[in-house]
């Protein structure tokens, strides 16, 4: 029920697109754009090519980013995220966080999940090449920055946990804490930023969950 509301609420955000074609992503578009492709079979031997373009900014009418869907070089489609547009035999949904993609994926009638290729030129498809040609040093990367997540994270919440312990609501019904780490302001900040590149790396695997929303 949750999930039809959701999809209903989506639809009314999808407006038609104009017809345009798709323009190529160029290298110095990659901090501020991501393009994703689906190939899916159209009953005739051939096969429809959709294209998800996320600009990675705000759009100055409404204030949200948006999608833009292109159906074989042309803009069918875009949508305020997060964003649900109907293909043949499902719907490709797009959402972002703050550190960037964390959902773009093809979900089939059926419920099954498959995420769309990243143009090899997007930050997303420099990504995943890494992963393919050098999957140890891919290993060693993710495994770098969800360190740099939970350290992040988890000593900044430690040390918050104090102030917010004497707030006398919480100070009479569960008595204060005093944190047993308390870090310079420029190790807290060096933290902070590692957090965040933790947290952007992983959103170019399009990798999210409760510890990268605490990253925020």
């Amino acid at each position: 029920m949750i999930e039809d509301w959701r999809r209903r609420r989506a639809a009314k955000r999808i407006t038609s697109g104009d017809g345009r074609a798709l323009k190529r992503l160029r290298w110095w578009q990659l901090p501020f754009r991501a393009l994703f492709y689906l190939a899916l079979p159209n009953g005739d031997g051939r096969q429809t090519v959709y294209a998800v373009d996320i600009p990675r900014r705000t759009d100055p009418d409404g204030g949200k980013a948006k999608a833009h869907l292109y159906l074989d070089g042309r803009h069918h489609a875009e949508s305020k995220l997060p964003a649900a547009f109907p293909v043949e035999g499902g719907t490709i949904e797009v959402a972002i966080s703050a550190f960037g993609l964390k959902r773009c994926h093809y979900v089939t009638a059926a419920g099954a999940e498959h995420r769309l290729i990243p143009d090899p030129r997007s930050a997303e498809g420099r990504r995943a090449r890494v992963e393919r040609e050098h999957p140890t040093l891919s290993r060693s990367i993710s495994l770098l920055s969800v360190l740099m997540l939970v350290i992040g994270v988890g000593l900044n919440l430690l040390q918050l946990a104090g102030p917010i312990s004497q707030i006398p609501p919480i100070a009479e019904n569960f008595g204060t804490f005093e944190s047993p780490i308390r870090l310079p302001i420029w190790l807290n900040f060096a933290l902070a930023i590692g957090a965040v590149l933790g947290s952007t790396e992983r959103a170019l695997r399009l990798r999210y969950s409760v510890l990268d929303h605490a990253g925020k």
